[in-house]
């Protein structure tokens, strides 16, 4: 792994933040311990929230950690597109008897109050998703010794955040589970993402900064085939997903390879931003209608959520995914790295010169 990294942890396998309750201090301390690095996620939480999470890993491990922010989205304009949009959810809040939620409460996710709070008490790591901030926010950062990165699906994004100042890339392939970090929101290109391995070699063509991998990586293997492409490090999230130690709902869990659920798609069902998840019948129904309206859409639709979850229905429940979600391991998250670890030990010593005679050296960073 590159130098800005290589004092974060010891295996170049990173625990991807995955906003919704997945990411939650006992995940991230269980990978921080076992030599990964564990992310929280502050998207969807108010900035206390995100601190008192802060605090809860901090007593949990002394290792270093990493907290993803959401980019301030733009003003959108089409609040018709919205209305009928929620007309159209009618139905679904009669059956959950639940409300709907109110389209527009917030566009910024407690931003500037969750950079100032990273800013007076600097954790190691800092990401964001859905944009790259401004110059001044990186230089902030740099100066309280937090390394930040920037998730990106496009070469052109990557260097708009190596113009700006990151200090890294996550380059994140349509492979990936969850929501596509993409810094514009643009309808026309729903579904045009570039595969993982694709993007990382364009990528690495266009920047000189270290990247972290992203998009339906399961097993040690796809790590090692990564790394070999060049990248620095690898982000898992729904190998992690399924962990004891993560925070998601027990439907969401188990429905990664539940045999009901056969295949992922991009949906903005659930958020009016392309995101990747299992396919249900909320999908099913409301996808080809859901508007662009990021993170309205989100608002509008997360008592429905909150209301199939209460429920027991998964048929209601945003079940984000990657592509590799049937290759998913209950296993404790520190016996996973281990096992990822050890796997990306074998497949790099099988590619070494002379075969399996390789140096055992996979894993380390």
């Amino acid at each position: 792994m590159s130098s800005a990294l290589t004092d974060l942890c010891r295996l170049p396998i990173v625990q991807a933040p995955m906003a919704g309750g997945a990411s939650c201090p006992q995940l991230a301390a269980a990978v921080c311990e076992a030599g990964g690095l564990g992310f929280l996620a502050a998207g969807y939480k108010t900035a206390d929230g995100m601190y008192q999470e802060i605090k809860q890993l901090r007593g949990l491990t002394s290792r270093p950690f990493g907290v993803n922010l959401f980019m301030p989205q733009p003003e959108y304009a089409d609040a018709a597109a919205v209305d009928v949009y929620r007309n159209q959810l009618a139905g679904e809040a009669a059956w959950y008897e639940t409300q709907l939620g109110d389209p527009d409460s917030g566009r910024d996710d407690g931003y500037d109050a969750k950079l100032a709070i990273l800013v007076e008490d600097p954790v190691p790591l800092v990401s964001f998703t859905f944009g790259c901030p401004t110059r001044d926010v990186f230089d902030a950062f740099a100066r309280v010794g937090t390394i930040t990165v920037v998730t990106v699906t496009t070469p052109e994004e990557a260097q708009t955040a190596q113009w700006s100042g990151a200090d890294a890339v996550c380059v994140q392939g349509i492979e990936a589970g969850g929501h596509q970090g993409t810094h514009r929101d643009n309808p026309e290109t729903d579904g045009a993402g570039l595969g993982l391995l694709s993007l990382i070699a364009q990528v690495r063509e266009t920047v000189q900064i270290p990247v972290v991998a992203a998009g339906g990586l399961m097993r040690g293997s796809q790590i090692a085939a990564v790394l070999a492409a060049g990248a620095d490090a690898a982000q898992l999230g729904t190998a992690f997903l399924v962990c004891p130690e993560s925070g998601a709902n027990a439907l969401h869990k188990q429905a990664m390879t539940n045999p009901l659920f056969t295949r992922t798609e991009l949906t903005r069902a659930f958020s009016g931003r392309p995101a990747r998840g299992l396919v249900n019948r909320f999908m099913r129904e409301h996808g080809p209608y859901a508007p662009a309206a990021y993170p309205q859409v989100h608002h509008l639709t997360s008592g429905l959520r909150k209301a199939a979850a209460k429920a027991g229905d998964a048929q209601g429940m945003a079940l984000w995914a990657g592509q590799g979600h049937r290759m998913s391991r209950d296993l404790a998250a520190g016996q996973l790295v281990e096992v990822l670890a050890a796997e990306l030990a074998e497949a790099q010593d099988a590619s070494a010169p002379g075969g399996q005679q390789g140096t055992h050296s996979g894993g380390q960073a």
